[in-house]
């Protein structure tokens, strides 16, 4: 049995946004559910139900009501949401047009702003203007290459407010990089900034704008925000103005909503990339709003009063569903720069000045402090946070215990994992139910996942794929330019027919009803045949203080699979044969003896994605000498050169 860290008291569990939606389903189904899993369990079984009872507890601002909820829940891809409805994304978000702060901007030490709802409604009005007087209509897709600060909010809710299809990168990815993935959908509209800091040290983005402006002969206009000068020189990009001089004079406009279908093409997001060109996913407005809805307001609990501070650029469909809070009316803080400038301490030094109650994170971030031996706890007033979420990668069970332990004891601390593919959850949390370590506390509502064994048969309480076996509104609506949905069926129903296999490795808990996550599927490893998620060796190794991060991949040899684990140590520890046999005796009494690496290699950098996914992929590749096709993936593709050619893999 998992460790128990964690249970809510009978009032958090009663002042809960997901009791409230209990009662709802109750009154409204004549039903007795009393807790999360007979409501997930009815949530599956009745998916029509449970999405229209969604739509009437959020309020879903509309101008027609929908014909019918699905066609039908079984048909994937292509099923039919919410048909005959007519809603506008951007409407449903700035609900809110009072005097309480909607963003918080804070960017390293530099700078700092604050906005209300009434000022953003404004600010969107003029901004949307100015785009209608361009000619952007609904479909067309406006881009942004821009740091995470409230220009780049105002922007995606500007132009989506009319209709226009909305995409993103963060400035820490090069021109080449954003022409690849912004180029091949064709924007009429970039909006970009001059710079951007980081460890308090500016760095100029206009080269790269201008190179963007060059590489994507689509763009008639690219509107650049200032924040690292006063009055940058824009002059060396086509067609370029500055925010302030696009955003319309005009004060006190109404914003004209376009209303839309369902399944208008809201977003336009990424895949890694590490395999080859980004896949672009299209993803409907409709769907994001409520599945969005669903994951904020009932699994994690978001409220007016609430203060939510993500570390994310928007880059991340994190950014994506960040920003859909604002239909919630708390406040955002939008923080640009290090997270760890100019100390450890600095993101809770914020999260103790604004008086944060939700703070989001990846899975490397936690290990990153864990391996400082940091205390936030001790050192910083935390009495405000209430729950920590965190996403990105698989956190081991230690990784839970030391938020607890180091950081607050009464927090709840929501794990969850998805993805880019839905811009959301397949599995995450519940306020009204304990947390057990290293486990995420269940599947989302509505999402009827199941594990399968290599047999493709469901198991639980043992290792398979991740698998969900019915539509979800936030499924792609199909892949930019992929006549006959043929990218898109191979994706993610080439192996099980009419089933969506989502590419991780898990195992489901039958007594808790909690998933633990191992990893990517694809990057499972088998020596002798035996099946090893990535995950279970990360686990134990980064357990060690010596150890700062690692990488596990499988090398084919001699007609099997050998395991090869590469650590980073800790500043000032070198990998001795000491330390070597240490991580091997952990393994084999922590795993098991298949666990235990034929090699140990020390490595400057781990290679990670610009979603923070440790890349087990390229590495694989190169030590078997095929190409890797996408350095630009990367958030230090410099990382790669290490794996080039090592003599200890030849031996």
């Amino acid at each position: 049995m998992a460790k128990l860290l964690w249970k809510p008291t009978q009032e958090r569990i009663e002042n809960s946004n997901m009791y409230r939606f209990i009662h709802f389903i109750n009154e409204r189904h004549s039903l007795d559910i009393t807790e999360y899993r007979a409501l997930y369990t009815w949530s599956v079984e009745n998916i029509p139900d449970f999405w229209a009872a969604l739509w009437d507890f959020f309020d879903i601002k509309y101008s027609k009501m929908y014909d019918r909820v699905i066609d039908d829940a079984g048909k994937m891809p292509g099923a039919t949401w919410f048909e005959g409805a007519r809603l506008n994304f951007a409407e449903n978000l700035l609900r809110f047009r009072d005097d309480h702060t909607a963003f918080i901007f804070r960017g390293e030490t530099q700078k700092s702003a604050h906005m209300t709802y009434a000022q953003l409604y404004d600010t969107v009005a003029r901004l949307a203007q100015s785009l209608k007087e361009m000619g952007i209509k609904p479909g067309d897709r406006v881009a942004a290459y821009m740091p995470n600060m409230m220009e780049t909010a105002i922007a995606m809710l500007a132009a989506t407010s009319i209709g226009a299809t909305w995409s993103s990168c963060a400035t820490d990815i090069g021109s080449g990089a954003a022409i690849e993935r912004l180029g091949q959908i064709e924007p009429r509209v970039l909006f970009t900034v001059d710079g951007y800091f980081y460890k308090a040290k500016p760095f100029d983005s206009l080269g790269n704008a201008a190179a963007i402006a060059q590489g994507i002969p689509s763009i008639e206009k690219v509107v650049v925000a200032t924040y690292t000068q006063e009055s940058p020189d824009i002059s060396g990009i086509k067609n370029a103005i500055l925010f302030n001089d696009f955003l319309s004079p005009e004060t006190g406009l109404a914003i004209d909503f376009e209303q839309l279908p369902f399944d208008h093409p809201l977003y336009i997001m990424f895949s890694s990339g590490t395999t080859g060109k980004p896949k672009c996913l299209v993803q409907g407005a409709g769907g994001i709003l409520l599945n969005h809805l669903k994951e904020l307001v009932l699994h994690t609990d978001l409220k007016k009063d609430d203060v939510h501070f993500f570390i994310t650029t928007c880059s991340w469909m994190m950014w994506n569903w960040m920003l859909t809070s604002l239909a919630t009316g708390n406040t955002l803080i939008l923080y640009d720069g290090n997270p760890n400038y100019p100390d450890i301490g600095a993101t809770w030094r914020l999260i103790e000045q604004e008086k944060v109650t939700m703070f989001g994170t990846s899975a490397s971030y936690i290990n990153f402090i864990k391996s400082q031996d940091f205390s936030p706890g001790k050192d910083y007033d935390l009495s405000s946070l209430k729950e920590i979420w965190q996403t990105g990668s698989p956190l081991s069970p230690e990784g839970f215990e030391y938020v607890y332990k180091e950081i607050k004891s009464d927090v709840w601390f929501n794990s969850s994992a998805g993805g880019t593919d839905i811009n959301g959850c397949f599995c995450t949390g519940s306020p009204t139910s304990p947390v057990y370590a290293g486990q995420l506390q269940f599947p989302g509502l509505a999402m009827k996942i199941n594990v399968y064994n290599e047999q493709g048969k469901g198991v639980v309480d043992e290792e398979g794929e991740l698998v969900c076996e019915a539509a979800a509104p936030s499924m792609p609506l199909y892949f930019w330019n992929d006549p006959g949905d043929k990218r898109y069926r191979d994706a993610y129903f080439n192996v099980y027919p009419n089933v969506w296999r989502h590419g991780d490795y898990v195992i489901m808990d039958s007594e808790t009803g909690g998933i633990t996550f191992f990893g990517r599927s694809d990057a499972v490893l088998k020596p002798s045949g035996v099946r090893i998620g990535t995950a279970e060796i990360y686990n134990q190794v980064e357990s060690l203080e010596e150890i700062e991060d690692s990488l596990a991949i499988g090398q084919n040899w001699q007609g099997d699979q050998r395991v090869i684990l590469f650590v980073k140590p800790a500043t000032g520890v070198a990998l001795t044969e000491e330390l070597k046999g240490k991580i091997k005796k952990l393994l084999r009494d922590k795993a098991s003896p298949r666990h235990v690496p034929a090699k140990i290699i020390e490595t400057p950098a781990i290679p990670y994605t610009l979603n923070m996914k440790k890349v087990e992929g390229a590495v694989t590749n190169i030590i078997h000498g095929r190409p890797v096709l996408n350095r630009d993936a990367l958030s230090n593709p410099e990382s790669l050169d290490f794996y080039e050619d090592l003599e200890e893999l030849k031996s």
